[in-house]
């Protein structure tokens, strides 16, 4: 049975970015109930690969590997999503992108499989993110985690969700007390020494996994200063908005979607109490050796 999609009008909001809070609630029930069905179908073949093993691995760049599950599960979201909504844009990271999508008010922003090298390595810590953005804003987000079975999702107006359950944000206000979520190539490469002693630092995968665990109150905030795709962030922003976060770029930027480029400056995303202590060293603590 689809979870219930009733406007909470009353929600308490984030501080900044204020995304979508001054916006009416929309009837986004069709386009959510699409994006779940298409997340649970690329979430199987994804689930597939992941216990048959044996796909093939190649690489798109420097420590930017692709797999077949990748491009099987990009082919079944857009199949979902594509034909209903014909004047909506489309960018996913395994799409070959152009600029139509720019005349577009409207945006499926996708990332079939974010968290390729957990999945690689058999590390449960990857999701399917579908995001929906109209002018350049977050207004539905679905990560779904298929081997945990976790599906997030949010839509303007109505909260953030873990499966059934609405989910709000920590109130953690203490940044030492904090847990900060981490990329797992950045600790391996010793980026967050530098903050022992300032916060509790959780390795955890993918961008999008990590949003939505912040959204869902699993901990207090995640960031990272290396650049990032629209595709990695949009489904999780909208997250964490719904949920009463904050999310900007690495520094403090609002962070707009459908750009034509579409790298940003690394995040920053928390339970809004945190922001502005996360601001202060978030950007500034020297990387270490």
């Amino acid at each position: 049975m689809e979870e219930s999609m009733t406007p909470d009008h009353g929600a308490k909001r984030g501080v900044a970015p204020r995304i979508g809070a001054n916006a009416p609630a929309d009837n986004l029930t069709r386009e959510l109930a699409l994006a779940k069905k298409a997340a649970r179908a690329a979430g199987e073949i994804l689930r597939g690969y992941w216990r048959r093993g044996g796909y093939e691995i190649g690489s798109k760049g420097h420590d930017n590997p692709v797999t077949a599950a990748d491009l099987e599960a990009d082919r079944a979201i857009k199949k979902l999503l594509r034909d209903p909504f014909p004047g909506y844009g489309w960018l996913s990271e395994e799409t070959a992108d152009n600029d139509d999508r720019l005349k577009c008010r409207r945006v499926w922003i996708v990332d079939p499989l974010d968290g390729t090298k957990e999945f690689i390595k058999g590390i449960p810590e990857f999701a399917v993110a579908i995001a929906l953005v109209e002018d350049g804003v977050p207004v539905l987000g679905v990560t779904y985690n298929p081997i945990k079975r976790q599906m997030y999702w949010a839509a303007r107006g109505v909260g953030c969700h873990l499966n059934t359950r609405r989910v709000r944000v920590t109130r953690k206000r203490t940044l030492k007390r904090a847990t900060v979520l981490a990329s797992r190539s950045e600790t391996a490469r010793g980026e967050w020494r530098g903050f022992r002693g300032m916060l509790k630092v959780s390795p955890t995968g993918s961008v999008a996994y990590k949003l939505a665990m912040v959204a869902a109150g699993k901990a207090d905030a995640t960031f990272t200063r290396s650049p990032k795709s629209e595709w990695d962030i949009a489904s999780g922003a909208a997250l964490v908005i719904e949920a009463g976060g904050t999310i900007t770029d690495i520094k403090g930027r609002e962070i707009r979607f459908n750009q034509r480029n579409v790298k940003l400056e690394g995040l920053i995303a928390d339970n809004t109490a945190l922001h502005a202590a996360l601001m202060k060293v978030a950007p500034h603590t020297a990387r270490m050796p």
